[in-house]
């Protein structure tokens, strides 16, 4: 399809870029079906770097962050078993601490008590 006011090489360019965006494609959907296999045969709970791991044990190259991208675009997420919680917990019982420097913090109208 040529592109009006364009030469030739564009149209070979944007030809060469669809046929690796088609490749590239092609690809993603074979190492999807591989991720999904293997996140099932894990119970649902491997996450990315396990899965990474398993896909680099028999020597096979491949970036995390695509794999990161592939289970993302897939909806596949690993187990979250551990709750985060914080480690400092209110008294309710405790009463609030004294005013150790006597200030008055209330005002009778607001924008009143602007400075000292």
């Amino acid at each position: 399809m040529p592109v009006a006011g364009r030469g030739p090489l564009l149209v070979l360019r944007l030809a060469h870029a669809a046929k690796v965006r088609a490749s590239r494609k092609a690809a993603d959907d074979a190492l999807a079906h591989e991720i999904t296999v293997l996140h099932i045969a894990s119970r649902k709970t491997y996450g990315v770097p396990r899965i990474h791991a398993e896909l680099r044990r028999p020597g096979r190259r491949i970036n995390r962050k695509r794999i990161e991208r592939i289970m993302r675009e897939q909806g596949i997420q690993g187990a979250h078993w551990r709750q985060r919680r914080s480690l400092t917990r209110p008294d309710k019982k405790a009463r609030p601490a004294p005013d150790l420097i006597g200030r008055d913090i209330h005002a009778a109208q607001p924008g009143t008590k602007l400075g000292r």
